[in-house]
């Protein structure tokens, strides 16, 4: 049988309609950080638009990133949630893809350094932190370009390492293994520690180059999934033990953990706001263009999730542990949003 051009695009017509009807409800993917606020977005969304509520999955912002730049069409997810921007070899593989996306901020975070309510309230600094966890270190003063496996097993041996490395006094770390639970590689959480805590704190212990980028592998450095809670649970079972994880999740457990100040400055709201904490970032999400107006709801869902009434200081987001945007990179979220 001969397929004249007309047939053949009716025929092309009929299987788009068909496969957008395959999938009558949002997908989206992505960030545990913003999983939380993404969801009680949703919930609102399914309950008062008379569409169905969206789908969400815990991917990790990395996982995430690769499910929505394979390709455009229902089998692909609509949206995905981050916790770090986009990186330049993801948006490659979106564009190689044919994927065209729309970025938008949902508010502020700030990374925890957590313990257990029950052990030792720590007040410490990123150097502190990144002498803890890399993977290797120098040890003579006239080669730094000169490292080898970070034999430092306690907290009172990071902190005489570091004062040696930075010219202050010790701080009085105790004499206690470091053992802490980081996200995996795939995480946006880890991605943002890299920058935030190990790169920042590199560079204040007075080193150069790359050497922060890998963690120990010894059981200083212990990495756990994208389940939180199961990392609360931990913290709580184990006191010498901490834990990174975003503010929210902190904020929602404060009966059971505490964060250490970092560089002097606590993990609060003002501080997160302001960007004085050192682990103050930036969360996002991603919406796949071709899926607006194909997805039943998506204008919508953007719309609710993109709004005062959720991101704002008296938005329905903020109790959940969201810190909201300043006003003008507010407003540059609404015009994105209204030229989707």
């Amino acid at each position: 049988m001969r397929f004249t051009p007309l047939i053949a695009g009716l025929i092309a017509s009929v299987a788009v309609s068909t496969a957008a009807q395959a999938r009558d409800q949002i997908s989206i993917v992505g960030s545990s950080t913003v999983y939380p606020f993404a969801t009680i977005v949703a919930e609102k969304f399914g309950q008062a638009s008379g569409f169905k509520t969206p789908v969400i999955e815990s991917t990790g912002t990395g996982g995430g990133m690769k499910l929505f730049c394979k390709g455009v069409g229902v089998e692909h997810p609509d949206v995905t949630n981050a916790s770090r921007a986009i990186k330049s070899k993801e948006a490659k593989m979106c564009a190689d893809a044919g994927v065209e996306f729309q970025e938008f901020i949902v508010g502020n975070d700030g990374i925890a350094f957590s313990n257990s309510l029950q052990g030792q309230a720590f007040n410490i600094s990123i150097a502190h932190i990144a002498a803890a966890l890399a993977a290797e270190l120098p040890y003579q003063e006239n080669n730094l370009s000169n490292t080898s496996a970070n034999n430092l097993k306690t907290w009172a041996e990071v902190d005489a390492y570091t004062a040696k490395r930075t010219g202050a006094a010790p701080v009085g770390l105790p004499n206690i293994p470091v053992s802490v639970m980081v996200p995996p590689p795939t995480s946006g959480t880890r991605d943002a520690m890299g920058e935030l805590f190990m790169k920042n704190g590199w560079k204040k212990l007075g080193l150069d180059g790359s050497g922060y980028k890998k963690l120990r592998e010894d059981g200083a450095a212990i990495e756990v999934g994208e389940n939180d809670s199961l990392i609360i649970e931990k913290l709580v079972a184990d006191q010498n033990m901490f834990g990174v994880f975003g503010y929210s999740f902190f904020d929602q457990n404060r009966d059971k953990v505490q964060a250490a100040p970092l560089d002097g400055v606590v993990l609060d709201f003002e501080n997160i706001a302001s960007y004085k904490y050192p682990g103050a970032r930036p969360l996002f999400f991603y919406v796949k263009k071709a899926h607006m107006g194909v997805i039943p709801g998506m204008k919508e869902f953007i719309n609710e999730f993109v709004s005062e009434k959720a991101m704002g200081l008296d938005g329905y987001l903020f109790p959940a542990g969201l810190v909201p945007l300043s006003e003008d990179d507010f407003a540059k979220q609404v015009a994105a949003r209204d030229a989707l």
